[in-house]
């Protein structure tokens, strides 16, 4: 038994040298570069005067209104599945309230029949 001690104590030492010491195929970590990335400036509201307040106070926090306006045309359920989603998937803080009128305001402007 005193034996099997040893032997393992022993096999447990070279291991840890093992693991400190450095491999020769260790690369340095690449050094950091700053990137500057231009984007568009995103500043414009959704076209519509107070029928489109809903819209421009819940969704512009994450989309341009180019964004939106450039989707194909939908039919008011898919809207609301849009933004549905918005809200359950992506955690979008819109406002209940606020819903049919964003609904309302996508499927004037990009709805389908």
């Amino acid at each position: 038994m005193r034996y099997a001690i040893i032997a393992i104590v022993t096999i447990g030492g070279s291991f840890a040298a093992v693991l400190t010491s450095t491999p020769a195929w260790v690369q340095p970590a690449p050094a950091d570069a700053s990137t500057t990335v231009e984007l568009p400036s995103g500043d414009e509201l959704f076209p519509g005067g107070s029928s489109a307040d809903a819209i421009n106070n819940n969704c512009l926090a994450c989309h341009s209104a180019d964004m939106v306006l450039n989707q194909p045309g939908l039919s008011k359920s898919t809207w609301e599945s849009e933004v549905g989603k918005m809200i359950k998937v992506y955690r979008a803080p819109i406002d209940e309230s606020d819903v049919p009128a964003i609904v309302d305001y996508l499927v004037k402007t990009k709805g389908k029949d």
